[in-house]
């Protein structure tokens, strides 16, 4: 009887320490391996109106999770470009002043074809097409 009581308490004490371990390491684990979370395919946003923007200037617009760069080159003519430095993944911006697309990070330079002009990108940036519908400006992926 009393041997039978002791590994009753064994049994418990033993299987209240095994739990309590393992309430201390399953958050570690679940914390260090987050669970896959699948972004969303965006292949078109909304990035203003056309007055938003005067010829010659840029902006910055979401694309999804991601930052697109939107040029109004001329009076008629629009590019959008990834906005994100193929370098180093910096954010480029709009020089009015060089007409260039530039990244400050290491003093990159784009054309506005985004093609390299100088620096160390090592290729050009994604481009986008822009859409004019009515009043409204839309960018998309290039099929």
């Amino acid at each position: 009887m009393v041997e039978e009581r002791r590994s009753l308490v064994r049994w418990l004490l033993g299987s209240g320490f095994l739990a309590s371990i393992v309430s201390f390491l399953y958050p570690a684990f679940r914390f260090m391996n987050p669970p896959q979370v699948a972004e969303a395919s965006v292949n078109e946003v909304p990035a203003g109106k056309v007055r938003d923007l005067k010829p010659n200037s840029g902006k910055i617009v979401r694309f999804g999770s991601r930052p697109a760069l939107l040029v109004r080159v001329n009076d008629t003519e629009w590019r959008a470009f990834s906005a994100v430095c193929t370098h180093l993944n910096c954010t480029v911006q709009f020089q009015e002043e060089r007409h260039m697309i530039w990244c400050a990070c290491h003093n990159g330079f784009y054309d506005l074809h985004g093609n390299v002009v100088s620096g160390p990108p090592p290729r050009p940036l994604e481009e986008y097409a822009v859409h004019v519908r009515g009043d409204d400006l839309v960018i998309s992926k290039r099929a």
